[in-house]
């Protein structure tokens, strides 16, 4: 998608075949009104609700996958949204070099860029790729997550063919790579994400990390589909000084929605995971999909869920701003 967000055609795709993820999530009155508002053709303003986000997980064009919208459109929506910070990622692809390219085109923009251990960058995780994502033009790369789409959980997970790249030996000790990760996280002050990692892995990277010394540890989206923890994983993981991810994808996709493959998680079970320990905790919508919500409409409606659940303010604001603003860096 190019330029201005076309919500018209958002809505539409959402709302087909007479089940979807709006109708099915029951969306309290205010959030209806809006997407009505936008089925009408009203600009999407910064009315509060917005005001002083940071979605650092998100998923935009250019991309080897296709995404409802680019990274530069995105911004300038967010902007007016009201949002506070962005961290863009990108399976395959830096981001952190096009985040420092978008600053210069819009001025007051806090986007950031993140780097992940793929296969793009080689057969295991590559600390030289790393080091120079955290040297790049203007400082803009703030996490570096393990391996994702290839990751060996996944590909042991799916029955791929090949090898996925590993975090651990064969004895379960953290690669030796992979301690240089953290180790150039650590000195550069940013987050060290253990993206698809199994819940098990997830646990000894964190450890591992903080006998390395890394401040900002993040277990990737914990409550998503085969990552996802049980209280006493999360438990055992900020125990170590870990932040948790969770994201409300998981909340959007499933039957009746252009994700069928996926359960879907209820909002009741995503808030009793977000209420945990909210001071060690943050959401990000994980959106940008071609088949899915805006991630602006999807944390919109994340918020008013929270809000509907009956989730103290403070807690939200902890959760879906102050938290990631300091992951990020944007608070000292």
């Amino acid at each position: 998608m190019n330029g201005k967000i076309n919500r018209r055609d958002f809505i539409k795709t959402s709302f087909v075949a007479g089940s979807t993820w709006l109708a099915s999530t029951a969306i309290p009155t205010q959030a209806i009104n809006r997407l009505q508002a936008s089925m009408d053709g009203a600009d999407l303003a910064d009315d509060g609700l917005l005001k002083g986000v940071c979605d650092i997980h998100l998923h935009c064009h250019p991309d080897s996958r296709e995404r409802s919208v680019d990274e530069y459109s995105f911004m300038q929506d967010a902007m007016r949204a009201g949002y506070r910070g962005v961290m863009f990622k990108s399976n395959d692809f830096s981001c952190h070099d096009r985040a420092y390219i978008i600053r210069q085109a819009l001025p007051g923009a806090e986007c950031f860029g993140s780097f992940c251990m793929n296969k793009v960058h080689g057969d295991k995780v590559n600390p030289f790729a790393a080091q120079k994502a955290v040297e790049t033009s203007g400082g803009l790369c703030r996490c570096i997550w393990m391996p994702t789409l290839d990751a060996a959980y996944q590909y042991q997970y799916e029955k791929r063919k090949g090898k996925g790249i590993p975090v651990l030996d064969n004895a379960g000790r953290v690669l030796p790579e992979v301690v240089k990760v953290m180790e150039i996280c650590a000195d550069a002050n940013i987050i060290f994400a253990t993206g698809h990692s199994s819940p098990e892995e997830s646990i000894i990277l964190a450890r591992k990390a903080q006998e390395v010394g890394v401040k900002k540890v993040v277990i990737t989206h914990a409550n998503s589909s085969i990552w996802t923890m049980t209280p006493d994983q999360i438990r055992r993981c900020i125990d170590l000084g870990a932040y948790i991810e969770y994201c409300y994808l998981p909340c959007l996709w499933g039957e009746g929605s252009k994700m069928p493959q996926y359960e879907r998680q209820s909002i009741e079970k995503f808030t009793s995971l977000v209420c945990i320990a909210p001071t060690r905790s943050f959401i990000s919508t994980d959106l940008g999909q071609a088949v899915m919500p805006h991630p602006i409409e999807g944390m919109r409606d994340c918020i008013l869920k929270l809000q509907a659940e009956g989730i103290p303010q403070s807690d939200i604001d902890l959760l879906v701003r102050s938290n990631p603003a300091w992951l990020i860096g944007l608070d000292k």
